[in-house]
């Protein structure tokens, strides 16, 4: 019978996903807004010893400039009350506007948050200050994961601030302008056991921000499905997430396998390494990616899955 897309998420059972995230970032969730942003506070300074953090670039602070010159502005209580509001989710026209934002401009005003808290422009966390003792244990947790899934947690815990996003209009979402880059710019890639042009046009046409040529690789009611979460289906949302989330990733996949699937369908699983502009080389995170192709050779799903550990790379077994 024809797949359906919950079927489809069942392909490659046994591919073990990093479950300690998403566990975490529901003990996280769970924390006051005062242990929230101390806990993020506390784990970028620490990170940062080991994880170069990039400076965001013009695009994205464009549009967050304004929001923290206004923040700049305040008194330091003011300042400790829009980080509190944030990590509340409150509806202030400060939370809305954070909402209406991509994750790159995101994460660009908690990078520019960061170094005036630093500096002392922007209120700090009180000198002397300790975490409580949950905050603590999750912050114990987030030493004991690996650096990929470290970026992973602490990129979801600040994303997921301000008000809530689903009730932001389409048109009232602000991302950075997509830049394509030229064919010169491009390498494509090789994947040890698979050859398939679909899947390795979906890679190369990731990493050259090319999202308009990766769209015409899905059915029109394909689906997508993010790291722990549920899928996005329909080509209109699934370009939409590609701007707003993918932009400036670089996929390395390094192996692969295919095999036939009922109904004249594929399925296909690769693994290999994403580096995100905001880490860059010095952290690769583990990754899967799951594809389900129609008969036509079109994209019918592909899950996408950080994974437990390294050694997962190597895992392409289907049962």
């Amino acid at each position: 019978m024809p797949y359906t897309i919950e079927a489809a998420r069942g392909i490659f059972p046994n591919t073990l996903a990093a479950d300690a995230v998403p566990a975490t970032i529901a003990r996280f969730n769970q924390l006051n807004a005062e242990d929230q942003l101390a806990l993020i506070w506390f784990a970028y300074l620490e990170m940062g010893k080991s994880i170069t953090i990039a400076a965001p670039g013009a695009a994205q602070m464009q549009f967050a400039e304004a929001t923290l010159n206004q923040i700049r502005q305040m008194s330091f209580r003011e300042q400790s009350q829009v980080m509190c509001d944030l990590a509340n989710r409150e509806d202030t026209p400060i939370c809305r506007t954070y909402a209406s934002w991509s994750a790159n401009i995101k994460l660009g005003f908690w990078y520019r948050l960061g170094q005036w808290m630093e500096d002392g422009t922007v209120a700090p966390i009180p000198e002397n200050y300790k975490l409580s003792a949950n905050a603590s244990a999750i912050l114990q947790s987030i030493r004991n994961l690996e650096p990929g899934q470290q970026i992973t947690v602490l990129r979801n815990t600040v994303i997921d601030m301000g008000y809530d996003s689903s009730k932001v209009e389409v048109d009232q979402r602000v991302s950075e302008p997509v830049v394509v880059k030229e064919a010169s710019q491009r390498t494509p890639v090789n994947i040890q056991g698979v050859d398939n042009r679909t899947v390795l046009s979906y890679i190369n046409n990731l990493n050259a921000n090319d999202f308009d040529a990766l769209i015409d690789l899905f059915e029109p009611d394909g689906g997508l499905q993010p790291p722990f979460q549920r899928p996005i289906v329909g080509k209109e949302a699934i370009l939409r997430f590609f701007k707003e989330e993918c932009q400036n990733l670089t996929l390395i996949p390094e192996q692969g396998v295919s095999e036939p699937a009922e109904d004249g369908f594929t399925q296909i699983k690769v693994t290999g390494k994403v580096q995100t502009p905001w880490f860059g080389a010095s952290v690769g995170m583990n990754i899967a990616w799951r594809f389900l192709l129609n008969p036509n050779n079109k994209i019918f799903f592909v899950a996408i899955d950080l994974l437990a550990s390294p050694k997962e790379l190597m895992n392409l077994a289907r049962s």
